[in-house]
């Protein structure tokens, strides 16, 4: 006859372990780190790729406006011109970035295809026409700048 073995998994009841992939909420007491890992995980799972391209884009140029700063500090402002063209650029372009990604936002979604909206929001298209043209005043007014 066998012998009746008992275990401590089978006199609890079975409680269902959370997935890493389920919603998890945050308590009071989490550290920074926990909010900082699930705010970034929403990010990573509700933007959309184009959104994130713009986003590290304007991180991107965040690096670049930065360095240059630096440098400028560092090294001295010699061509004060040269500096506070290429300074101008980067923020200038980082501008028309976060406009381009507020227009473009997903918020926006679902809207028509016209050129105007009812509302006054613009199509993705006239947006990034718009982001163009408004590059290629700023970069001509920098590269003028330089002398």
């Amino acid at each position: 006859m066998p012998t009746k073995r008992t275990t401590a998994a089978a006199a609890a009841p079975a409680t269902p372990k959370s997935l890493s992939s389920g919603p998890k909420t945050l308590t009071a007491n989490s550290s920074v780190y926990e909010i900082a890992h699930h705010v970034w995980q929403q990010y990573l799972a509700t933007t959309p790729q184009r959104t994130m391209l713009l986003d590290a884009f304007m991180a991107f140029l965040v690096l670049v406006g930065g360095t240059q700063f630096f440098y400028c500090v560092v090294a001295g402002n010699y061509p004060f011109n040269a500096f506070l063209s290429g300074f101008c650029a980067a923020v200038g372009q980082f501008v028309l970035t976060a406009s381009l990604r507020m227009q473009t936002s997903s918020v926006s979604k679902g809207k028509a295809k016209d050129q105007v909206v009812g509302d006054g929001s613009v199509s993705h298209e006239r947006a990034f026409a718009d982001y163009i043209f408004g590059s290629l005043i700023l970069h001509f007014f920098c590269i003028n700048f330089i002398n």
